[in-house]
């Protein structure tokens, strides 16, 4: 993949894109919501990936799986010891079935973001950026919905999903 170094952004190029503050952009990184690498001591972004804040187009199964975990935002603000302890006993059972390759990437990563607590889930749980789908498709949060809000919630996104289908045709 080529890349040049046009397409990477300083913190303060990206909060000027994304119309906030400078520690606001450092902190999406720290969650885990914003990629970036580090160029000496400097973090810098993928214009792409500051730009899918802004517009990300998913795909059908990753927005029914942002629908599923705003879900689990919602039981997590509710009880979030109980939903973060889960969280973790899963993230321990499925560490030990892919103890390495690409899931386990995923896996450490959600660890990162569980160990910086509440906010940092919610918010990877809640956005609509590229990496924070993609970690959602290896979800600590099997099992935290009760199956019949599973179920509702799956229902009412194939509702909306097909009526928004409807008013685009």
């Amino acid at each position: 993949m080529e890349s040049s170094s046009d397409d990477l952004l300083t913190t303060t190029e990206a909060a000027a894109l994304l119309r906030s503050s400078r520690q606001h952009v450092v902190d999406l990184c720290e969650r885990g919501v914003l990629p970036f690498v580090r160029v000496g001591t400097h973090r810098r972004l993928s214009r792409a990936d500051v730009l899918a804040l802004l517009r990300p187009e998913l795909t059908r199964d990753q927005l029914k799986s942002l629908w599923l975990h705003r879900a689990v935002a919602g039981r997590l603000v509710a009880d979030p010891d109980k939903v973060l302890a889960d969280a973790a006993e899963n993230l321990r059972r499925l560490k030990r079935v892919h103890p390495d390759g690409m899931a386990a990437m995923w896996l450490e990563r959600w660890r990162q973001v569980l160990d910086a607590g509440t906010e940092a889930v919610l918010d990877v749980l809640t956005s609509r950026s590229r990496d924070a789908a993609e970690l959602r498709q290896n979800s600590p949060f099997a099992g935290v919905l009760p199956e019949s809000t599973r179920q509702a919630v799956l229902v009412a996104f194939a509702e909306h999903y097909h009526a928004r289908l409807g008013g685009a045709g």
